[in-house]
């Protein structure tokens, strides 16, 4: 039975969730909704039982001390609410955790059932996908929907993907059969540098959110760390010539693809997301507090660590195995041979990264 007794009334309350694991290619999702916790002050108010969803020998438990006592954590689901003020104010409701290993349908049930009794009004998943992206470029989001209607006037397109899929995929079509607006956004992270973190992705999926839900997001110092990603890619590419040129290679079929659309709708949805920051559109500055006031409802906080990131992987052979097409099979995730698992310690097994095998 679901109790929010606790949860104060929300105003047109949007839901945004993402998990780790097969759909977050670089933590670059599971980042995004981190990042809005952390600026808006969220407050977790629920958290799945983990017994339900998730096998302990693919995601283990964590022991820490407190004071000297020994805790432990689980692995599971959380969600928070946060309160967006301003002119326009809006609230919304954050889910994050894992991909479940188990009951992936009572999972999903269980979180509309949230949506549900807190009155929400649409659904946003955040993922990232591998694919054929070189670093140097804006990274590719795609805006995807099993609602007709939703694609048209919200300018999204219908997704029209067959395949294996993660828990992305089952959410947004649970939320299409139970009536609910649903949305995913998928950012497209080069698959030769595929270890987290990707502030640059969770950047891109930041801006795409913002400009779907309308709300002025603080990005903190999330550009400049974009900045200095882009960077240090760049350098250790340059180390390795047969990288160099296969980056070259990505940039030169990126440009000629897009060239005809720079000047677009790309330009004009930059355009209208500057005039937003300029005006001091909907949302709090960054750092700010959830309410005008700086006071909200107490709840647990939920504590999050980021992990490194390590050099990038050397190009695939050509093939069908060299990445996944975000604008044919986003819920499909990451492509067989390119899990960012392959550059990290045994520990990210444990906290459910992507696998090389989907």
């Amino acid at each position: 039975m679901i109790e929010l007794e606790a949860v104060p009334e929300l105003i047109d309350p949007v839901m945004v969730a993402a998990f780790e694991g097969w759909n977050d290619a670089g933590d670059a999702a599971s980042t995004a909704v981190a990042h809005l916790d952390r600026e808006w002050k969220g407050e977790v108010f629920a958290a799945l039982d983990a017994e339900d969803y998730y096998d302990f020998q693919v995601n283990r438990p964590t022991v820490w001390l407190d004071g000297g006592v020994r805790k432990i954590t689980w692995p599971t689901t959380r969600l928070s609410v946060v309160r967006v003020g301003g002119e326009t104010p809006r609230d919304l409701v954050l889910v994050r955790g894992i991909e479940p290993s188990m009951r992936w349908r009572s999972f999903c049930n269980e979180i509309l059932g949230f949506a549900h009794e807190l009155g929400v009004e649409m659904v946003v998943i955040l993922g990232a996908l591998l694919g054929d992206t070189p670093h140097t470029r804006p990274v590719p989001v795609s805006g995807i929907t099993s609602d007709a209607d939703l694609a048209r006037t919200m300018d999204l397109e219908e997704t029209r993907y067959e395949g294996p899929t993660g828990i992305v995929g089952i959410l947004q079509e649970a939320c299409t059969h139970a009536g609910v607006p649903a949305v995913s956004l998928w950012a497209a992270v080069p698959h030769y540098v595929s270890q987290p973190p990707n502030p640059k992705a969770t950047l891109a999926l930041l801006n795409r959110l913002e400009d779907l839900i309308g709300l002025r997001i603080p990005l903190g110092e999330l550009a400049e760390d974009a900045r200095a990603w882009q960077l240090g890619v760049d350098q250790l590419a340059a180390e390795d010539s047969e990288v160099a040129e296969y980056v070259q290679t990505l940039e030169e079929a990126r440009d000629t693809a897009e060239l005809p659309e720079a000047s677009g709708e790309a330009i004009a949805r930059e355009f209208e997301r500057y005039l937003r920051r300029r005006d001091g559109g909907p949302g709090p500055a960054a750092g700010g507090h959830a309410t005008e006031s700086g006071e909200g409802p107490s709840y647990r906080r939920d504590p999050s660590a980021g992990p490194g990131r390590g050099r990038p992987q050397r190009p695939p052979r050509p093939g069908p195995e060299a990445g996944t097409d975000p604008n044919t099979g986003p819920e499909a995730g990451p492509g067989p041979g390119t899990g960012d698992g392959d550059a990290g310690d045994g520990a990210d097994d444990d906290k459910g990264k992507n696998d090389d095998t989907p």
